[in-house]
């Protein structure tokens, strides 16, 4: 897989996770991509750490409009009952705890839930951004991330690199498969079709649990 399909493979999967009602924040890179792929009918609201709740899928090229964008900077659409407001009250929805997932890129993940995900050392970077405060205020973690670095790991036995939280992820989603972090380890409940077990695991330094109902990567 090229680098686009591995990312629409991976939004696609993470859009089957949103239920009708929820509440949604999205980071930027592979999260960004998410509207695009939500199914029919299912009814959620996307809300970006800027100032909006009722955030749509991404405009048809040549579209864009200036005053709509998402954390990032990418553009979308509004949503028909879509609403803007400023950065504060936006932070205090995801601080009192309204949003029901939060769908975030990382750098590492660890089996234990910790993710780094703002910095490597000896980079310029702009700051952690709101992924402190959604790690901490959204009610369920979901990371979407190609399943390695330049051939490396990133799913680790322990984060080297500084954290963003400790023990926080619930759910990461790769190219790979779909693996749910529990109190025993890392469990692979999903797989893509094009790997076999033995190819996620080569390509994942913490140790696998393989669930006993292992299924085929939804799409």
């Amino acid at each position: 897989m090229d680098k686009n399909q591995i990312k629409e493979v991976i939004a696609k999967r993470a859009a089957l996770e949103l239920k009708d009602g929820d509440v949604v924040n999205l980071g930027i890179g592979i999260p960004g991509m998410i509207p695009n792929y939500l199914k029919p009918g299912v009814k959620v609201l996307l809300q970006a750490e800027n100032g909006m709740v009722g955030m749509g899928a991404a405009p048809e090229q040549g579209k864009e409009d200036g005053e709509w964008i998402n954390a990032g900077g990418q553009y979308i659409t509004p949503i028909e009952g879509a609403a803007t407001f400023d950065s504060a009250t936006s932070f205090a929805i995801i601080r009192g705890g309204h949003v029901d997932a939060s769908i975030l890129g990382a750098l590492q993940v660890a089996e234990n839930g910790d993710l780094a995900n703002w910095m490597i050392p000896g980079k310029k970077v702009p700051g952690m951004g709101g992924a402190m405060d959604l790690l901490e205020g959204a009610k369920k973690i979901i990371l979407t991330m190609e399943h390695t670095a330049k051939g490396s790991p990133k799913i680790l036995k322990k984060c080297t690199l500084p954290l963003t939280a400790a023990g926080k992820v619930n759910l990461i989603i790769t190219e790979m498969g779909v693996m749910e972090i529990t109190k025993e380890g890392i469990v692979l409940k999903e797989i893509n079709p094009e790997f076999s077990i033995e190819d996620v695991q080569a390509a994942t330094e913490a140790k696998l649990i393989i669930a006993e109902d292992l299924k085929p990567m939804q799409q």
